[in-house]
């Protein structure tokens, strides 16, 4: 699997503002961006992000995910933030 695989599994799944995932081919780092996590916990998002993952998270296609889950709002405001 390449990060470009992975991007566009989740993008099927998700709408998405923004979506950058990197890693090794088995363990992986995604930023989402999505206004469908408004009002939603981080678990929620998280969940949300593993769903378009489906069975690939349990055969271990996809070992590991680590995840930034955020709001359109909470985007711009971390890039505001950042200068």
């Amino acid at each position: 699997m390449t990060a470009d695989q992975l991007e566009t599994i989740i993008a099927a799944g998700l709408q998405c503002e923004h979506l950058q995932v990197s890693g090794d081919g088995r363990h992986w780092s995604a930023v989402v961006v999505s206004p469908a996590f408004e009002g939603k916990r981080r678990i929620a998002r998280h969940q949300m992000v593993y769903a378009t993952l489906g069975q690939r998270m349990h055969t271990d296609e996809v070992h590991a995910l680590s995840m930034r889950t955020l709001t359109p709002a909470e985007w711009a405001a971390d890039h505001n933030a950042q200068g």
